[in-house]
């Protein structure tokens, strides 16, 4: 599933996204130390088509925050920030391969689908890893991330969790899914 026609916003849909996203960045600056929201917001309102795909990260229960900046780009990166992995994004497989190659108990969607269809990026495990810097995640779900070629060539694919201190990396065959498994997102805006 891809996405072929990008949604917009209304205006009060802007407006309430706005005030959760802001919300949450009041609420957590741990995770981005010394930003200022009216940048960030100065960003999104000139971008207004990213608005879109942190409202899919919302409303699949991402709870999207900022987590950096890239000065050289004038970049702000968004992550998926829920303390589980997000629970509209659980059951599904790694991607459409995947899915397809599967004969019976077929998931209704793959990370990688959803993913593109939502407009973010899977994180990659070095990405995991830093968002685990910031506090503790997925310590009780676990979360599909991009998978090297070679891997996914031979019908594995990647996802990671948090338990006992320490950010776990684990390969399981790509058209599994589990009630406890999605994945996390980011975008840069």
């Amino acid at each position: 599933m891809t996405r072929s026609v990008k949604s917009e916003l209304s205006s009060e849909q802007c407006e309430e996204l706005l005030n959760v996203l802001k919300g949450r960045f009041e609420k957590n600056m741990h995770r981005h130390q010394g930003l200022e929201w009216t940048k960030v917001q100065a960003k999104l309102e000139a971008n207004r088509d990213k608005l879109w795909s942190l409202n899919e990260m919302e409303v699949t229960d991402g709870e999207p925050d900022v987590i950096h900046y890239d000065e050289k780009k004038d970049e702000y990166t968004f992550c998926d920030c829920s303390a589980e992995s997000p629970k509209g994004r659980r059951s599904v497989c790694y991607d459409r391969e995947a899915l397809e190659a599967r004969k019976k108990n077929k998931p209704e969607n793959s990370a990688v689908d959803m993913a593109t269809a939502m407009g973010i990026e899977m994180l990659t495990e070095k990405q995991y890893r830093d968002l685990q810097k910031l506090e503790n995640f997925d310590k009780k779900t676990s979360s599909w991330v991009q998978t090297p070629s070679e891997v996914r060539e031979l019908g594995g694919a990647l996802f990671c969790d948090f338990r006992f201190g320490y950010v776990f990396v684990y390969h399981n065959g790509a058209d599994s899914y589990y009630g406890a498994r999605g994945f996390r997102g980011s975008l840069s805006v």
